[in-house]
């Protein structure tokens, strides 16, 4: 899927399947959550997880990548075995503390409204936090032992516009932190997909769904959504359609961008 726009202040994204995109900010060429194997199975503790549908796109495809944004690198519908690999060729990974250590070179961690800055092509520079995400519902300190960290992400930079990456955030109220700190964000690239797994916090969400993507919306008064990580895998529960009735319940389906697939 590509999402585009020529308006003043909003940045060309693609939509390449599942978690991934690629969107140029300040010259750079960010990626986020790279998965590019082929559909398949995956086991995982306790389980496993069924990829449905291959990325639009293969590695190749793609150019020179200048930072990768990973929410975290420890479940395959984020970081696969493609996108490991891909990540040796790529100068940057910002990711959670414990991602940065276990991926080492060219990997670096970003604790809660950590930032670091980034010099762009034309002098100018792209500052990078790392914003508060849980991996489920309820409090991090119950969450994180169980589906791991995750980080998100705030990109600003002098005359152009603020983007978030969320994540596999589940929390409306760090997302609420992150729009005190931040708002309002022009551009929303929302994790949503409401995967549920039985086994897991009572087979609640533990990334948004679409209705809570709605209200992340509204929360950031972002001026345009474009949602990820709701196709080509099994757990995810909700897709396009959820996604545009939800936003459209909320009034909202005007700042909603799902582009085509390419």
């Amino acid at each position: 899927m590509t999402a585009t726009s020529t308006a003043t202040g909003r940045i060309p994204v693609r939509v390449l399947g599942g978690p991934t995109a690629l969107f140029e900010y300040g010259g750079l060429r960010f990626l986020t959550d790279p998965t590019f194997d082929a559909p398949r199975v995956y086991p995982v503790p306790g389980g496993r997880l069924t990829k449905t549908a291959p990325s639009s796109v293969t590695p190749a495809d793609l150019g020179p990548i200048d930072v990768v944004l990973l929410s975290h690198d420890e479940h395959p519908d984020n970081l696969d075995e493609s996108g490991r690999t891909l990540l040796a060729d790529v100068p940057l990974t910002l990711t959670t503390p414990g991602g940065g250590r276990r991926l080492g070179a060219g990997a670096r961690g970003l604790a809660d409204w950590e930032s670091v800055e980034l010099a762009t092509p034309d002098g100018g520079a792209v500052t990078v936090t790392g914003v508060p995400a849980v991996h489920g519902p309820g409090p991090r300190e119950e969450v994180e032992p169980i589906t791991g960290q995750v980080v998100g992400f705030i990109l600003t930079g002098e005359g152009l516009p603020t983007v978030y990456v969320s994540g596999d955030n589940a929390s409306l109220a760090l997302v609420g932190e992150i729009a005190d700190r931040f708002g309002p964000v022009d551009t929303a690239i929302l994790f949503a997909g409401a995967p549920r797994f039985t086994v897991l916090f009572g087979g609640e969400p533990i990334v948004l769904d679409s209705a809570q993507a709605a209200e992340a919306a509204r929360i950031l008064g972002a001026r345009r959504v474009v949602p990820v990580h709701y196709d080509s895998w099994a757990h995810f529960t909700e897709g396009r359609d959820d996604l545009v009735a939800a936003f459209t319940r909320a009034g909202l389906l005007d700042r909603l961008d799902l582009g085509d697939r390419g």
